[in-house]
């Protein structure tokens, strides 16, 4: 039986290699641009730099007890969903290799299932990546407003269950979201799911800078100055920068997702559609850039870093 265009739609959250996308390719010659292709190459090694890096960071959180802390926990969840998203297509091309070689059936009934798995990956790095931003916002909003009691409100032990809740729900929204991706309403719900999370954080944003730069004009006609304020600000500063990172990232694949809902034979949006290969890199390249922000914006992460190649280089002399 011939899948229903929503099925096609889904298909796309979780293949990124040339050869599933045949359909792709049809609509996009529709129009006079030629379709870009990245080398699988390309892919492999942009997905095994960021595993390792992102697990860099997870190591130097957990040997340094100083970052044992909520916000450090949320940005660990957050590299995990970059290494999933790595490993994803880490996986994808070892089983495009096997294909290759012959060992593997392309449309066989063991490879399908295996596609399935790989799918509720892509789509739980996607989802995890989400909320852990989420998280994230929610915590540098009660670190700037609720500071005196933010050790009582946020603790390790809630931490750990939020990110818990968060991980379960991603995991079972990850497997209905394949299992019944034939279904046009899901294919909806998933697509509004992205634009809402990313509202209700900016809208958390501007009450937070507003709110912020209030209390900051309070503070600086005090002799302390806007010290304190300078010093919370630094985490939803950081935190900007990783949504930001975040919308170049996967905004253009998203897009992608949402012309071959609503347009998907008009010239413009197969002009667009050629250029997915460039898409799914940016997604990978999201898991190198933010081990980069971390390291950058956080002094006792990038010392715990320095010390962990120290120690290695001595223990190579």
């Amino acid at each position: 039986m011939k899948p229903d265009h929503a099925s096609q739609i889904m298909r796309l959250l979780g293949q990124m290699h040339a050869p599933s996308f045949e359909n792709n390719s049809n609509i996009s010659m529709n129009s006079d641009c030629t379709q870009v292709v990245v080398p699988e190459e390309v892919f492999f090694t942009i997905a095994a730099a960021g595993i390792l890096e992102n697990l860099l960071v997870l190591i130097a959180v957990i040997k340094n007890k100083n970052l044992h802390l909520p916000m450090y926990f949320f940005i660990c969840s957050l590299s995990v969903s970059d290494i999933l998203v790595s490993l994803y297509k880490t996986l994808e091309n070892i089983l495009i290799i096997l294909c290759k070689m012959g060992y593997l059936t392309p449309r066989g009934y063991f490879e399908t299932k295996i596609d399935d798995v790989i799918d509720s990956l892509f789509i739980l790095s996607l989802l995890g990546s989400i909320f852990s931003l989420l998280a994230i916002a929610a915590d540098r909003y009660i670190t700037i407003f609720f500071a005196l009691q933010y050790h009582n409100i946020m603790t390790l032990n809630r931490a750990l269950i939020i990110l818990a809740v968060i991980w379960v729900v991603c995991a079972g929204s990850g497997i209905a979201i394949t299992i019944f991706s034939h279904e046009t309403a899901t294919v909806i719900s998933f697509t509004i799911l992205f634009p809402f999370m990313l509202t209700f954080i900016l809208c958390l944003y501007i009450h937070m800078f507003l709110l912020a730069r209030s209390h900051a004009k309070k503070i600086a006609s005090l002799p302390t100055s806007a010290v304190p304020s300078r010093v919370n600000l630094k985490g939803a500063i950081t935190l900007t920068i990783f949504l930001g990172v975040f919308l170049c990232c996967w905004g253009p694949f998203l897009l992608h997702i949402l012309l071959v809902t609503f347009c998907p034979f008009n010239p413009y949006c197969a002009c667009y559609m050629s250029i997915f290969h460039v898409n799914a890199t940016l997604i990978l390249c999201n898991g190198i850039i933010d081990p980069m922000i971390y390291a950058f914006r956080s002094p006792e992460l990038r010392s715990t870093l320095k010390k962990m190649f120290c120690c290695t280089r001595s223990d190579w002399c």
